[in-house]
């Protein structure tokens, strides 16, 4: 698995931006966001239990990773038409605000590492990403195991001071100086 200091991979993905399917498809590219910071989180598969409850929760705090210049992507290994109708089915994904991708070929799961050989299906995990495209942070959990959305926001809160940061850090708390 790829980890912290690794340059995360190229990739171009369809990514599903509306419940529309004559407007729902987006073709997004990592070449599209050099520069910003990402957050690209994985889940196994649509239609399941867990999932839907971190995909809403990165949802309800997509406002907070855009104001720290942030770009939140949700993907998993299904196609996109099953994204669309995952998202038409339920309720609190209908109006999600980031770009679902689909990693149907597992490329991009594949060359992070992360694909599930025994399932065949992306680990849950989140990774963020500089923009110099570097992975700076890599979070996965069993795929029984939902994740903490905040604790993301935390962490990337700590990157972006580029301070050393204790342990359970918040954002306005003192950073520590070096003696």
């Amino acid at each position: 698995m790829l980890g912290v200091g690794s340059q995360f991979p190229e990739f171009k993905l369809t990514g599903v931006v509306s419940n529309d399917v004559n407007t729902a498809f987006k073709d997004i590219s990592s070449n599209d966001l050099e520069g910003k910071w990402k957050v690209v989180f994985f889940w196994p598969k649509d239609f399941t239990f867990v999932c839907p409850t971190e995909i809403a929760a990165f949802g309800h705090l997509n406002r907070e990773f855009e104001d720290r210049d942030a770009v939140l992507f949700g993907a998993s290994t299904d196609s996109e038409f099953v994204h669309v109708a995952w998202r038409k089915e339920k309720e609190e994904l209908r109006d999600l605000p980031f770009p679902m991708l689909s990693d149907i070929r597992r490329e991009l799961s594949s060359s992070l590492g992360i694909l599930d050989e025994a399932e065949g299906v992306a680990q849950r995990a989140t990774y963020i990403v500089d923009p110099d495209n570097i992975i700076r942070f890599v979070y996965v959990t069993d795929l029984n195991v939902g994740r903490s959305p905040e604790e993301v926001l935390r962490v990337l809160d700590a990157l972006q001071t580029d301070e050393l940061c204790p342990c359970n850090w918040q954002s306005g708390d003192d950073t520590l100086q070096a003696a």
